[in-house]
């Protein structure tokens, strides 16, 4: 049996980006490399690189991981692209400027909340209190500000060490206790509805809901950073993301492993380059909607409006991508990462490797909750108030659709950071283009219906992806 204070196993990563960690007596993570394939199996077949660092043994292996169920995000991706053509065919006023910004304000809270969530899932688990956790933890912030006048640090800290509690208390009736998650979650779910209630109305009254007042809240999630500054965002995330390829290239050319062709990666660099930069620009024009003063018509009279800029990258990206970055880091080159792979592939197995495997399960729900919880500040930020009715259920379903729809496994063991962000995209295109699309009161039934449907076939693709897998030996 491992022993949990060795040396973390070393990462080892193919030229494909896939990810496995070789100990001294065995391997976790989500490749195994413990005994070489027979050649010519299928699972020879879905996990060596073949000879040579062409792009076509490149394109040849890739090919060979999708048929073994190797998904990952590309149905997403896929679908994304579909869903933005159909809608721009459709609907003219989807590809504006001024809606291309909400989408990415709107879509932010969920997004938060389904990076939380990514966590939970990878270990099998579920969280259904999510969404009234984030407004729990919203619901302190805003009620410290105004009825306390806390600073909006004091605040945002108070709200975030409130979801940490929450996901302490799921994790421990869960992993020492024993109740399943989906009990414990459920049965939070419908008591944090009441608390969040009881908080924002400090006990009196039945409305529930506060007004931000505070001005650095409110920009998180409703102010544009300046011109340069989004320029700027542009070019770091461009040359990180060259820059970690390059750094895994000469990695993995000194250990003598197969890399990626130098093709492959100046097409992937190319292509991030020309997406970030093209969606800054965009978003750096004027998108505000009445861009010119003129008159319009309110309650009968004529009231003049002044021109109205709106340019810049929405704060909220850049802290999107902050998380992302740290999460994605902790998953893929930590040790806890490789922990977590390990107990939603195998729990038995992680256990049996001297894994604590309860402590895992703790941090996660632990990590869900802070996360639920920025997401309801961000949900708060984006609306300038808190209100019960923000959260809850819905906010839920597109935080855990938005991972599952992303790539994410139900069952555990197969997740990435970057699911939550391409599955929010999803389900915000979705619910905007619907909107757009559908007037009426049969706006909101479309737009459940096609969510739901959406959500179902990701959860089919995932369990046949899965059961693919298990067929090639994997």
């Amino acid at each position: 049996m491992n022993d949990i204070n060795k040396p973390p196993a070393s990462v080892d990563t193919d030229a494909n980006g896939t990810e496995g960690t070789k100990g001294t007596e065995g391997t976790t993570g989500a490749t195994r490399n413990v005994s070489a394939p027979k050649a010519g199996s299928l699972e020879a077949v879905a996990t060596t690189v073949p000879t040579g660092n062409s792009v076509s043994a490149y394109v040849t292996n890739y090919l060979q991981r999708l048929r073994g169920g190797e998904m990952g995000s590309l149905p997403a991706v896929t679908g994304l692209v579909l869903l933005v053509i159909v809608f721009s065919i459709l609907q003219p006023t989807f590809k504006g400027l001024f809606n291309l910004g909400n989408m990415l304000t709107e879509g932010a809270g969920p997004i938060f909340i389904a990076m939380g969530l990514v966590f939970v899932l990878l270990l099998g688990e579920i969280d259904l209190s999510a969404g009234f956790a984030a407004g729990v933890c919203a619901t302190v912030m805003v009620r410290l500000m105004v009825g306390y006048h806390a600073p909006w640090p004091v605040s945002i800290g108070a709200a975030i060490l409130t979801g940490v509690i929450i996901g302490f208390l799921i994790g421990f009736l869960r992993a020492k206790v024993r109740i399943p998650s989906f009990v414990v979650t459920l049965a939070f779910f419908l008591a944090f509805q009441g608390v969040a209630l009881y908080i924002a109305n400090n006990g009196k009254g039945q409305k529930g809901d506060i007004t931000i007042t505070d001005s650095v809240v409110n920009g998180f999630d409703g102010n544009q950073m300046p011109i340069w500054a989004g320029w700027l965002l542009a070019v770091l995330i461009v040359g990180g993301y060259a820059a970690v390829k390059f750094l895994a290239q000469n990695g993995r050319r000194r250990q003598g492993l197969n890399t990626e062709p130098i093709a492959v990666i100046a097409f992937k660099v190319g292509a991030i380059a020309v997406g970030t930069f093209l969606a800054v620009y965009a978003l750096n024009q004027n998108r505000s909607i009445n861009q010119a003063a003129g008159f319009k018509t309110v309650n009968g009279k004529l009231v003049k409006v002044a021109a109205q800029e709106l340019s810049g990258v929405p704060w909220v990206v850049p802290i999107i991508i902050a998380f992302f970055v740290v999460w994605t880091f902790v998953l893929s080159r930590t040790r806890y990462g490789r922990h977590v792979y390990a107990v939603g592939g195998n729990e038995e197995a992680a256990r049996r490797a001297g894994i604590p495997v309860d402590r895992i399960r703790i941090s996660v729900f632990v990590l869900c909750s802070a996360m639920a919880a920025i997401g309801g500040i961000m949900i708060g930020s984006n609306v300038q108030s808190v209100s019960v009715a923000n959260y809850g259920g819905n906010t839920l379903l597109l935080a855990v659709g938005a991972a599952v729809i992303g790539g994410t496994s139900l069952f555990g063991g197969k997740g990435r950071m970057i699911d939550a962000i391409v599955g929010g995209a999803v389900v915000e295109v979705i619910y905007n283009g619907m909107s757009n699309l559908v007037k009426g009161t049969n706006s909101a039934a479309v737009q459940y219906i096609v969510t739901g449907v959406v959500l179902m076939l990701a959860a089919a693709v995932d369990a046949l992806s899965r059961r693919r897998a298990g067929s090639s030996g994997l």
